[in-house]
């Protein structure tokens, strides 16, 4: 008899919202597939792009541009070579704003796709609300939701974060992870609109996991300068010191790197994204879960597997916070601390919360 009566107070559930916001979950995946792709190809055309800013730094000078060897130019620095007008290698230290600041470079398809990217974050968020109105609830409530909500969340990150800082380099990594998480929402975990167990139903869902997805859409972000950093380094010294392998010799001649900022710039940004991060991650999974987990189980803290690894992924950024402020570990040994920290995030969401059964086992698949 409770049941039933449990059951008549939930509110219906709205089929034909939740067909359009499938719909439209597919549409904006599609729009973000054709941004990656427009990202890609603004990468592979790097080399036509750095030719013309080249060309516009001369005539802004009144000088002509002279042609270097690509390796050369790429680790040459400003005044390198003491002609009176940039070279190509006079320009390479100005082809990016090392505070990630816009320069004015015409990249078209960096920009169409940045574009396309607005459109579907439109509808991207249009999906995620009609999913939560056509359940009368938060839309977080299992993996295919969260997925869902976390690839909008790191979206819309990227958006801001390209109103003052010129991260159009980190497109490539930024909407292929977009799109691997939608498709693996979609693929993987296909969990159709209904009500969630009681112990989700409360107000503290919507502060913890959006918390949490605010900081995995920010350490999406570092997650790619880190690893752009990583290659960025090997290409530096491989300029500076002559390339001691095959891997060097291959960054070295990339000329895409050439628009990315410097690894001591991608480091430095990623430590302060990463900071900001920390704090959501501490305010939202740690803290507030301890006080949803209280509410809903009677004790703060227990040794389910998901709470163990949301600990873990607090103590490597904790860690790395740590050494990067106060023990001086700076350049690549953060960066490998905090590509540990984004590893263990993967490791909580793809594989914790799916094989290992306990509390949190809200995964939405059939059992």
């Amino acid at each position: 008899m409770s049941i039933s009566v449990l059951t008549a107070a939930l509110p219906s559930i709205n089929v034909q919202l939740a067909e359009y916001a499938e719909l439209f979950t597919l549409i904006a995946a599609l729009i973000y597939t054709l941004a990656f792709i427009l990202f890609t190809v603004d990468a592979v055309r790097s080399s036509a792009t750095i030719r013309r800013v080249e060309q516009e730094l001369a005539a802004e000078s009144g000088a002509q541009p002279t042609r270097v060897p690509a390796d050369v130019a790429a680790g040459s620095g400003r005044g390198g070579h003491g002609g009176a007008g940039p070279t190509s290698g006079d320009s390479d230290a100005e082809l990016v704003d090392e505070d990630m600041g816009y320069v004015g470079t015409r990249r078209p398809f960096a920009n169409v796709a940045v574009a396309l990217t607005i459109v579907a974050v439109a509808a991207h968020a249009f999906a995620v609300v009609a999913r939560g109105l056509a359940a009368s609830r938060w839309p977080l409530g299992n993996m295919y939701e969260f997925l869902v909500g976390a690839s909008l969340v790191v979206a819309v990150v990227y958006l801001i974060s390209l109103i003052r800082r010129d991260l159009r380099f980190l497109g490539i990594f930024v909407l292929g992870l977009v799109v691997v998480m939608m498709v693996a929402a979609t693929i993987g975990f296909p969990t159709p609109v209904g009500h969630v167990q009681p112990a989700l139903q409360s107000p503290w869902l919507a502060i913890h996991v959006s918390l949490a997805s605010l900081a995995i859409g920010l350490f999406v972000l570092t997650f790619a300068m880190n690893l752009l950093q990583l290659v960025q380094s090997r290409r530096e010294k491989a300029l500076a010191h002559g390339p001691s392998g095959r891997f060097e010799r291959t960054v070295a001649g990339w000329q895409f790197m050439r628009l990315v900022p410097k690894a001591f710039s991608l480091e430095s940004w990623a430590y302060r994204l990463n900071a900001v991060a920390f704090v959501f991650w501490t305010v939202g999974p740690v803290i507030t879960g301890a006080i949803w987990a209280q509410q809903s189980w009677g004790r703060y803290w227990g040794w389910d597997p998901k709470e163990v690894w949301t600990f873990v992924i607090w103590v490597v950024y904790a860690g790395y916070l740590h050494a990067r402020a106060t023990r001086g570990w700076t350049g690549n040994r953060a960066a490998w601390l905090s590509i540990m920290g984004f590893v263990c995030i993967i490791i909580n969401y793809g594989v914790v919360n799916v094989y290992f059964p306990g509390l949190h086992s809200y995964a939405g698949l059939p059992e």
